[in-house]
């Protein structure tokens, strides 16, 4: 059938409270203009994230009473660790209580003064704990990722022969190679599996061990399914194992790809660096057979590993997004293209031309989604990267603005809903006007920073 309905019925419900238009300009003046203050029950869709979001299954919900809540060796641990390793082929599995977590205990170790750290393109989490050891994070993802109307299939490659010339001429600054999969902060864009293959060969001809930040491991398979030649009669199971099979290490947010709502992992294959982080990790996060987590959660994430690649869910998923992005475009609201897996990515520079980079588009989209129709979304753009470690600002290479689709929790009336309440947004765009920064922390300043309309 030409209809992609979602694979799973729904269970169980949570209301949303409904709100006014009136209600959320003050709302959004009461958080300073910043959507991460706004309370959640003062949301009706909530896109800010797809991290720690998702729903549950059935076969979660009852992999929690299971849990065992031992302080060491927990059977929930073992079983956590057999899911992992039955898709990751890695030595050493090291539960943290989430994705940022494993990025800090491993660049603990491996940061450090004048240590620069190449990836395609670095999420803020990723550049900030790089960037807090006083190490400089590099982006060197390929052009095509720069031009949110490049229709090229996996824009979120590594540009190779850049990478090449900076290993080359960095020398022992650098401690290890990235690569995000899929490539967050380029507009949700896949990495081929030829792409991953090839940095994994670089890195290893110059000495680096090569570490994937595996969020959204599923999606950039099925991606690589769908778009690499050679690929298409394959299982997405094993192009998971062939795309980390060439890796050394990988950090892991479980809160996305394997429906969890709260954890991740750091796995390693070096004995010496895995016994380093291990006893930082007993500093920071617990016992290494729990790692910051409940038994609980452990259970939650093993059987969540088992239905993230179902490629029923895959396709609905992939879909969702690729159907929300089609018709914004005939609306004439630009998207990022082609359209990726875990969310929808506004162009807003192209939208708003007239607000300049400095006076923040994409924030000042944000903030109109939310005020027209109760839509919270991400800017990702000058406010997350515009600011660098020695104070200046600039520019960012895009201006976007993230709705990111939490898995399994809304449907297809709240799609039609997104699309509606940007017809209103497209008829009086010209009337939108920039944003000033009125204060900020010094580091990852997008999730705290105020903010107010520039009349």
């Amino acid at each position: 059938m030409r209809t992609i309905i979602e694979p799973f019925r729904i269970k169980v419900v949570e209301p949303i409270r409904m709100t006014t238009r009136d209600e959320r300009e003050c709302f959004v003046a009461s958080a300073d203009y910043n959507l991460f203050g706004l309370h959640s029950d003062d949301v009706l869709i909530d896109l800010l994230t797809d991290s720690g979001t998702s729903a549950m299954s059935a076969a979660q919900q009852a992999a929690l009473i299971g849990g065992d809540e031992s302080y060491a060796g927990s059977p929930s641990f073992f079983r956590f660790e057999a899911a992992v390793k039955s898709l990751f082929p890695f030595k050493h599995i090291l539960p943290t209580h989430q994705g940022r977590a494993a990025e800090a205990i491993l660049f603990s170790v491996l940061g450090g003064s004048h240590r620069q750290v190449p990836s395609n393109t670095h999420f803020d989490t990723t550049r900030a704990n790089i960037e807090a050891t006083g190490a400089e994070a590099v982006d060197l993802v390929i052009e095509e990722g720069h031009d949110p109307d490049n229709l090229h299939p996996f824009k979120g490659n590594m540009d190779t022969a850049k990478l090449e010339r900076f290993l080359a001429n960095a020398g022992d600054a650098v401690p290890c190679v990235m690569m995000t999969v899929t490539n967050n902060a380029g507009g949700g864009q896949p990495v081929s599996l030829a792409n991953i293959r090839e940095t994994a060969a670089l890195a290893h001809k110059y000495g680096k061990p090569f570490i994937i930040d595996g969020c959204r491991f599923a999606e950039n398979a099925y991606f690589i399914k769908l778009r690499e030649p050679g690929q298409e009669g394959r299982h997405v199971e094993a192009i998971v194992r062939d795309m980390f099979a060439v890796a050394d290490g990988m950090t892991m947010s479980a809160k996305k790809d394997a429906f969890a709502n709260i954890g991740g992992w750091l796995a390693l294959n070096d004995d010496h660096l895995a016994q380093s982080v291990r006893e930082r990790l007993i500093l920071t996060e617990g016992f290494p057979t729990y790692g910051g987590l409940a038994g609980r959660d452990l259970d939650a994430i093993a059987q969540g590993l088992k239905e993230i690649v179902d490629e029923d869910y895959l396709a609905y998923r992939i879909r969702t997004a690729s159907y929300i992005a089609e018709r914004l475009e005939k609306l004439g609201v630009p998207t990022v293209k082609p359209s990726g897996g875990h969310a929808i990515f506004i162009n807003a520079k192209k939208f708003l031309p007239h607000i300049p980079p400095l006076e923040y588009p994409g924030q000042a989209l944000a903030v109109a989604m939310y005020i027209e129709g109760g839509i919270r979304s991400c800017e990702i753009g000058t406010v997350m990267f515009g600011r660098h470690p020695d104070g200046s600002e600039h520019p960012a290479p895009m201006e976007l603005v993230r709705m990111a689709l939490p898995r399994r929790v809304y449907t297809q009336s709240h799609a039609d809903y997104i699309v509606e309440v940007f017809e209103t947004i497209a008829k009086n765009k010209d009337k939108l006007t920039g944003m000033r920064i009125t204060w900020e922390p010094e580091r990852m300043r997008h999730f705290s920073a105020k903010f107010e309309p520039i009349s």
